[in-house]
């Protein structure tokens, strides 16, 4: 944590949501510093994790968490908790969807805005000579890709490390290392990597895992101010491996039709928001993505975007004591997706 001293609070009051005070100091929340400690643990006892930890000449870290390795359940946790900027918390059981035994993950966090926004969102594209990622996690504060997210959460950070999730078939080189550094302006060998592709283990938890962040994302581009929100806690399925031609679509499905959400907040005026929150009002909404997918022609640009929202959502407002629900799950899409109906 940052530390600030209580006569210069004044000029940080806009970071209210962001800043903690103890014993009469201010704490100005880091999002690498946290994710540092759960990376340097994953690093230490990667084989533990069945992920192998690879330091590169010009010293940035590296661990695989499903490059080359099995990767597992404990490699997932880390995963997403570092995606979540150290400020979330994974846990996993057992459940059903229908008569089918299926796990899922349960996320929460307390501080949505910043660990969801500010953190946990792809909003970086990696791309250098011929590596491309989707990346993801604390290191975007500090790069602040992309800057309008953090002009909007009134959110920066400030640290010496940055820590990276890469969402990748491949480890990055120490070219791509040396780009994330410079555009973190950090020096590369205080740059930390964690690397999945999205068909495997931690690929499937981790974007399982973002359940959360896509109602605060959401909720973020119908320009309701996130920062309102007090805490969140969601659940989905952690979808099947079922190979890199189908990962994509059946890790999405997994919260467009069947992730659940909690959302408390102090905000009045999410009564005027609720019905464009869930993936049900999406003109996509219905089919596996992988169909529509298909049916686009395989072009991004012509999927409703506002299908990449969870599908059941409660809010509590707590300055009036009022609860909505909103959206529903389908369980039957999600099982189709699975490869299970």
């Amino acid at each position: 944590m940052r530390y600030l001293k209580n006569e210069s609070f004044e000029k940080y009051y806009l970071f209210t949501y962001h800043v903690l005070m103890v014993k009469g100091v201010f704490h100005v929340l880091s999002v690498n510093e946290l994710a540092l400690e759960i990376f340097e643990n994953l690093a230490e006892y990667a084989e533990e994790f069945n992920a192998a930890y690879h330091e590169l000449d010009n010293g940035a870290r590296i661990v695989d968490c499903g490059v080359s390795t099995r990767g597992g359940y404990a490699a997932g946790r880390a995963f997403t908790e570092i995606c979540m900027g150290g400020l979330g918390e994974v846990n996993f059981r057992m459940g059903q969807i229908k008569e089918f035994p299926v796990p899922f993950i349960d996320v929460f966090t307390d501080f949505p805005s910043v660990s969801c926004l500010g953190a946990q969102k792809a909003g970086w594209t990696i791309k250098h000579n011929n590596y491309f990622a989707m990346g993801s996690g604390p290191a975007r504060a500090l790069s602040l890709k992309p800057k309008h997210t953090y002009e909007v959460i009134e959110y920066e950070d400030d640290f010496d490390s940055a820590v990276i999730s890469l969402e990748s078939d491949h480890l990055p080189n120490g070219a791509v290392m040396e780009k994330i550094a410079e555009d973190c302006q950090v020096d590369v060998a205080n740059v930390c990597a964690v690397v999945a592709p999205t068909s495997s283990i931690v690929g499937s938890i981790q974007v399982a895992g973002r359940c959360v962040e896509t109602a605060i994302y959401k909720l973020n581009e119908l320009h309701f101010d996130t920062r309102k929100i007090i805490s969140g806690f969601g659940t989905a399925p952690v979808p099947p491996v079922r190979g890199p031609q189908l990962a994509m679509g059946v890790t999405n499905d997994a919260t467009i039709y069947h992730g659940r959400i909690m959302l408390t907040m102090k905000a009045p005026d999410i009564k005027d928001y609720l019905e464009k929150i869930p993936s049900t009002k999406s003109k996509g909404y219905g089919k596996p993505f992988n169909d529509i997918f298909k049916e686009a022609g395989y072009d991004f640009y012509k999927i409703d975007t506002s299908l990449f929202s969870p599908a059941e959502v409660i809010i509590n407002e707590v300055s009036e004591g009022a609860v909505y629900h909103t959206g529903m799950v389908n369980p039957e899409v999600a099982l189709k997706s699975f490869g299970l109906l």
